[in-house]
């Protein structure tokens, strides 16, 4: 079954897993298997006044819906854009005096859409907003709590003069935002910033080590020419080469976690057993949960003591990231490796967070070389449990080639900056913004190598300079992961 824009791909039922997608046709790494745009998106409450909802790009200055004062838009482009799917939305945040949570407002907008277009097939789509899952039927107590609070503060926002939609096809559109809504990130890629409902995507079945990603492309408006401007949409790429009846694969979770950590996550968050080959076979956990070889090997009690401590640390280590004291957090960073370097092998994925957060917030309090020393360390193992095309990788590799630039490690920082560029590519495609940094990156560290191959002295004298104009400050860290792909309503 194709449709409009994904002729390359059908939708097939399998044994076990329900509905999955198929490749109909050979797919290289790095090509767009489909674009999909939002069927509905909201921006997250805590971000309403700083992002863009049309385009969910961060940005200084932003316009305010003159009706609502509750919407906000880049520019008039982005603001006629919306009106389609903004009109009801004023009205009855007007009408009900105040603008309702994420999840109210999702569903609204899929409601109205549904009253305009009906709720069959629309236009691209494979699937219907009907046929999408909702696992309702599997809610524990709390989950059917939270799903009676949103049935009756969506009935109070929606206006009466709108087609009425019965209770149980109410729950089901907020089942189906619960395990289908779809992470959408900022123009950087850094910050999680909204919701949406992508129904062809919501086809892909998972897979801890798949064959897609899926990468949130926010489009662009600012071509002079309206007939140049892109849309707002996901697109789902190639990792690996795909052959004709391939099933196409994401992955839900990070797999920077052992296999039954990620079954437990996938079981509670979207009511699966996976089932994949990486769990089954328990691929890479040896590595994950690695400890020191050699003569003096540590015993069982002294990892499992070093594993606990690890844990507390992390702990106390977000609380002292909320409240932004980064120096604290370093301190607790350098105890933790102290513990962990005797016991804990170079993979172990306790020591390798500990590396991640260390060598994030040293290089904000620009404390650079000791910054490098660890990012250089957290990549050698990223690099070895990661799939080799894996967007999560590319972006910590970026993120450890600047920090050595910024050392003025320049070989080393060129080095890792390339090897970014080769996975973003594929990941990212070559015009995403974070993409097209990366190559202004690397244009850059080759020309300060070449100077600094030809005179070192000379290098070191322009360094100071290029450092002021050319590497913006490191961002804050952030108190959150890297947006996972998949919301989940915590």
């Amino acid at each position: 079954m194709t449709k409009g824009g994904m002729e390359s791909v059908e939708v097939f039922t399998t044994e076990g897993k329900g509905r999955g997608l198929k490749a109909q046709k050979e797919f290289l790494p790095g090509d767009v298997i489909f674009a999909e745009p939002a069927y509905a998106a909201v921006v997250f409450d805590s971000l309403t006044h700083v992002i863009c909802h049309t385009c969910f790009k961060r940005q200084e200055k932003l316009h305010r819906c003159g009706q609502c004062k509750f919407a906000y838009y880049c520019d008039r482009t982005c603001q006629r854009a919306a009106w389609l799917n903004h009109k009801n939305e004023c009205s009855a945040i007007k009408r009900h005096g105040k603008a309702p949570s994420e999840n109210i407002r999702l569903a609204a907008r899929i409601m109205w859409k549904i009253e305009r277009e009906g709720s069959g097939l629309s236009e691209g789509c494979l699937v219907s907003i009907d046929e999408l899952q909702n696992h309702v039927d599997s809610f524990g107590e709390e989950e059917k709590k939270d799903l009676r609070t949103d049935v009756e503060s969506f009935l109070e926002f929606w206006p009466p003069h709108c087609q009425q939609f019965g209770m149980q096809f109410i729950s089901h559109i907020f089942g189906v935002i619960s395990c289908n809504g779809f992470t959408l990130s900022d123009q950087r890629g850094l910050q999680a910033v909204g919701v949406g409902i992508f129904p062809n995507l919501c086809q892909a079945n998972h897979d801890c080590w798949p064959n897609c990603t899926v990468i949130f492309n926010n489009g662009n408006h600012e071509a002079v020419r309206s007939m140049f401007h892109t849309q707002m949409r996901i697109e789902l790429r190639a990792l690996t080469k795909i052959s004709p009846g391939d099933e196409l694969t994401v992955s839900y979770v990070d797999f920077l976690n052992v296999s039954e950590e990620r079954r437990k996550q996938l079981k509670k968050q979207y009511y699966f057993d996976c089932a994949c080959d990486h769990c089954k076979k328990q691929v890479k956990d040896d590595l994950m949960l690695a400890v020191k070889e050699g003569e003096s090997k540590p015993s069982a009690d002294m990892v499992k003591e070093v594993i606990q401590f690890s844990k507390d640390t992390l702990e106390k280590i977000n609380k002292a990231r909320m409240e932004g004291l980064y120096h604290e957090v370093v301190k607790l960073c350098r105890e933790c490796l102290k513990k962990q370097e005797p016991v804990l092998g170079d993979t172990n994925i306790y020591l390798l967070r500990i590396l991640s957060i260390a060598s994030e917030v040293l290089s904000y309090l620009q404390m650079f070389e000791e910054a490098a020393d660890y990012a250089k360390r957290m990549v050698d193992g990223y690099l070895k449990i990661y799939h080799p095309n894996n967007a999560q990788l590319g972006m910590a590799v970026m993120r450890a080639g600047v920090t050595h630039w910024h050392a003025g490690l320049i070989e080393a920082g060129h080095g890792l900056i390339c090897k970014a560029y080769a996975i973003l590519l594929i990941t990212h495609g070559p015009s995403h913004p974070i993409t097209k940094d990366l190559e202004v990156m690397r244009v850059q560290t080759e020309m300060e190598l070449r100077m600094f191959q030809q005179n070192e002295f000379m290098y070191y004298k322009m360094r100071e300079a290029a450092l002021k104009n050319q590497i913006q400050v490191m961002p804050e860290p952030s108190n959150e992961n890297a947006p996972s792909l998949f919301h989940k309503k915590e």
